[in-house]
């Protein structure tokens, strides 16, 4: 179990900036204590620990002006790297940015990390002279926008969104937009009133339908994520009910919930796979959907 949190303590400060140092300054054989700066007095830090209260991944930002935020000394523990903590971190630091004030976030990076950043929305603004200097960091923006407050793969969420309202009318009808995708965690939201059954509560049906939706987006992600080609289909699916709806309905999927594999599209096979959704009344849980879902793989003619 991992948690982004705001290290204030000496213990978690000390962690903190240990792992910085370890990553971003120990493999090029700088001193403890370069690995801060003037501008940490003035930043907002976050953390990603585990169970254990161990640090797994931790960044800065700070403003350079009014409307310009940076974030700084991104560090992800060797042994955590490829599990999504990166993205955590970035939308923890974004987010602190956008509450702030700030119009658009800067982050400087090397090559090896260019890509990740990409994903994540931000574009170059600044290309860096890698030929003369395999050191040099190029400059990467994010102006902030309603779409991009989607912290990973922003433009794929608006394509899915727009494939929904002319594709699934349903979809439409009930409010739900794409509130949030991670990589690894995928976040809708309807609209309650336009979801209203007789006692005034969300009607079981959209319930189910936000459920299954959410699954769906999830897998059509995944494949993006994995460059195949494949129709999602919902072959099963149940739900359980535990408590009513009565404020804004949220759905969360993730991909640690999934079971089975995509391998099968790869010989032209279709894939099965099964997931959950959580469905929850604002922050309280009080649905769980299941689903059994088929890819169909893409025929030759």
């Amino acid at each position: 179990m991992y948690k982004v949190i705001t290290p204030t303590t000496p213990e978690e400060l000390d962690k903190y900036y240990d792992l910085r140092w370890r990553v971003l300054r120990e493999p090029f054989q700088r001193p403890k204590g370069s690995e801060q700066d003037e501008y940490d007095q003035v930043g907002q830090h976050r953390m990603v620990i585990n169970q254990a209260g161990d640090a797994v991944a931790v960044g800065r930002v700070h403003f350079n002006s009014a409307e310009e935020a940076q974030i700084r000394f991104m560090a992800v523990a060797p042994e955590y790297r490829g599990e999504g903590h990166g993205v955590a971190i970035i939308y923890a630091l974004e987010l602190a940015a956008r509450n702030d004030g700030a119009k658009h976030v800067v982050i400087n990076s090397r090559d090896n990390t260019i890509g990740f950043y990409k994903k994540c929305g931000y574009q170059v603004a600044e290309e860096a002279d890698t030929v003369n200097n395999p050191m040099a960091e190029h400059q990467l923006r994010k102006s902030f926008s309603e779409q991009n407050r989607i912290i990973y793969r922003p433009e794929w969420c608006a394509e899915l969104q727009q494939t929904w309202q002319n594709d699934i009318p349903i979809s439409d009808a009930m409010g739900i937009r794409i509130h949030q995708y991670t990589g690894r965690m995928f976040e809708t939201r309807a609209t309650l009133s336009r979801n209203i059954n007789v006692h005034g509560t969300m009607f079981a049906g959209s319930i189910y339908s936000l459920g299954t939706l959410t699954c769906w987006g999830l897998l059509h992600l995944q494949l993006l994520e994995r460059e195949l080609d494949g129709a999602v289909v919902l072959g099963d699916g149940n739900i359980h009910y535990h408590k009513p709806v009565t404020q804004e309905p949220r759905a969360i999927a993730r991909l640690s919930d999934v079971t089975g594999d995509f391998s099968a599209l790869k010989e032209g096979k279709n894939a099965r796979l099964t997931m959950k959704s959580q469905i929850l009344d604002d922050d309280r849980p009080v649905a769980e959907f299941t689903g059994r879902f088929v890819v169909l793989a893409k025929r030759e003619h």
